[in-house]
C-alpha cells in the first residue's frame, strides 16, 4: 500500500528513534510505500520541503514533506490555536502541490491535532483511501479540564470550533484507534453518533532496544549528572506543562525533602519549567535535581542508570490520558510510580502488570506511601523486569501495526 501519514510531531528523520518514526519503519519493512507530512514552525527561514530517506540498512525509502506553519510550541493558548486552525489549509495545500500524482490508499493521522480534517477529506474522497485515526489526545476537552479552553467566552468561541472539527475528524475517520479500553470508553460515551465497531484498541507503541549498561558505566553516568551511588533515584523526564500538575509535584519534592534514602532528578522542558526551576532556586531541596531537555539517545540512557520512573497528571482531567513515557521506563527495566487522575487507566495496567505503583495525583500522602513501599522492597529488579516482558507483549511497533492492519 501506499501509505500517507500526517503528524504535528517535527519530523526530523525516518532513522530517529521515537515513536512515530518506529512505527513507520515497520510499515516499510512489511512492504509498504510511506509518505510523511509533518510540519515545522515558520521561525525557520526556509520554506516547504520533500527529503527522501533511506531506512539504514535498508534501500527502502520514506518521503517526508515539511510544511511550514505559525507558531504551536511554548506560545499564548490564543496564538497557538489560531496556528492550529490554520494549519490544515497549510497542509492541504502543500499536499496539493507535492502529492499531486501520487494515489494513497490509506491515511493515518494522529491527534494532536483535530484540525487536519480538510486534507485528511481530500485525500479520501481523491484516491478513496481508507482513513485511520491514532487517537493519543482527546481534544478540545483535555483544554477545557486544564482551563486553557472554557466552554464560554472569548475561549468558548475558539473551543466550540474545536470541537466542530473534533467531531468532523471521528465522521471521517474509517477507523478510530485508541490507546486504551478508558479511551474507548470516554470516546463513544461523549460521541454516542459514532458506532461501536468503527473504535478499537491501537496503543502507543515503540522500537524496542536493548539500553542496559554495566555497573562501570552505570556509577559513570550516575557521577557525571550528580547523582548519589547509594540512594534510589526516581526519574521523571518529558513535558513540564499544565498537563502534568506542576504544583502538585512542588508539593511532593518539598514532602520528601529530608528523606534521606530517595533522590529526585526531573527532566524536562515546557511552560511551567520556570516555576520548578523557581522552586528549585528558592527552596535548594537537598534530594531533587532539575535538569533541562535533554538528547533523547542521552536522556535514555540517564533513565537506565535510575531506579524507579515517575508519571505525573494533573488531577483534573477528566480525559483518559496514556503517557507514552511510560514505554521508556518500561524499556529501560525499571518500575513506575504514577501519580495520576481518576480517569485514566495507566494506573491499573501498571499495577495489574505488577511493574509499579499508582496514587492520586492529588494526594501528597499516596505519594509518600508509595515512595515508602518502593524503599522497603527487596525486589525491585524484578518489577522492572515484570514491566520490560509487558512492553514486549503489548506495546512494540509489531503490535501497533498488527492493530491497524487487522481492523482494516
Amino acid at each position: 500500500m501506499k501509505i500517507l501519514f500526517v503528524t504535528l510531531i517535527d519530523f526530523k528523520s525516518i532513522n530517529d528513534n521515537i515513536m512515530y518514526a518506529d512505527l513507520m519503519r515497520e510499515f516499510i519493512k512489511r512492504g509498504h510505500e510511506v509518505f510523511i507530512v509533518s510540519p515545522f514552525e515558520k521561525t525557520e527561514k526556509i520554506e516547504n520541503k520533500l527529503i527522501l530517506e533511506k531506512i539504514k540498512g535498508s534501500e527502502r525509502c520514506s518521503t517526508i514533506l515539511k510544511v511550514k506553519t505559525g507558531s504551536i510550541q511554548k506560545t499564548d493558548s490564543i496564538k497557538k490555536g489560531i496556528s492550529i486552525l490554520l494549519m490544515e489549509y497549510q497542509i492541504l495545500l502543500a499536499i496539493e502541490k507535492h502529492f499531486k500524482n501520487i494515489k494513497f490508499d490509506l491515511v493515518l493521522y494522529s491527534t494532536p491535532p483535530i484540525t487536519i480534517v480538510k486534507p485528511i477529506s481530500f485525500i479520501k474522497k481523491r484516491d478513496k483511501a481508507k482513513t485511520f485515526l491514532m487517537l493519543k489526545d482527546i481534544f478540545p476537552q483535555n483544554a477545557v479540564d486544564l482551563k486553557m479552553l472554557t466552554t464560554t467566552g472569548l475561549k468558548g468561541i475558539l473551543y466550540k470550533r474545536f470541537r466542530k472539527k473534533e467531531k468532523k475528524l471521528y465522521q471521517i475517520s474509517d477507523r478510530i484507534g485508541c490507546m486504551s479500553q478508558a479511551n474507548v470508553d470516554f470516546l463513544l460515551k461523549q460521541n454516542p453518533e459514532i458506532p461501536k465497531n468503527k473504535v478499537s484498541i491501537c496503543p502507543n507503541g515503540i522500537e524496542v532496544v536493548n539500553k542496559e549498561l554495566n555497573e562501570e558505566k552505570r556509577i559513570n553516568l550516575r557521577k557525571k549528572y550528580g547523582l548519589s551511588l547509594d540512594k534510589m533515584v526516581f526519574i521523571y523526564g518529558g513535558n513540564l506543562g499544565e498537563p502534568q500538575g506542576i504544583p502538585f509535584i512542588i508539593e511532593c519534592l518539598e514532602h520528601e525533602k529530608n528523606n534521606k534514602k530517595v533522590e529526585f532528578l526531573i527532566v524536562g522542558s515546557g511552560t511551567k519549567y520556570k516555576k520548578l526551576q523557581s522552586y528549585m532556586e528558592e527552596n535548594k531541596p537537598s534530594n531533587a535535581k532539575l535538569l533541562e531537555f535533554l538528547p533523547k539517545e542521552e536522556y535514555e540512557q540517564l533513565v537506565s542508570v535510575c531506579d524507579v520512573g515517575l508519571i505525573f497528571l494533573d488531577y483534573r482531567f477528566t480525559i483518559p490520558n496514556f503517557p507514552s513515557r511510560l514505554l521508556i521506563y518500561m524499556q529501560s527495566k525499571i518500575p513506575v510510580l504514577a501519580a495520576i487522575d481518576k480517569a485514566t487507566d495507566v494506573g491499573k495496567v501498571i499495577e495489574e502488570g505488577n511493574f509499579g505503583f499508582s496514587c492520586d495525583s492529588n494526594s501528597v500522602q499516596q505519594f509518600s506511601e508509595c515512595i515508602d513501599r518502593f524503599t522497603k522492597l527487596n525486589n525491585l529488579k524484578l518489577l522492572g523486569e515484570n514491566g520490560y516482558q509487558y512492553l514486549l507483549k503489548n506495546y512494540t511497533v509489531s503490535v501497533v501495526y498488527d492493530s491497524i492492519i487487522e481492523v482494516l
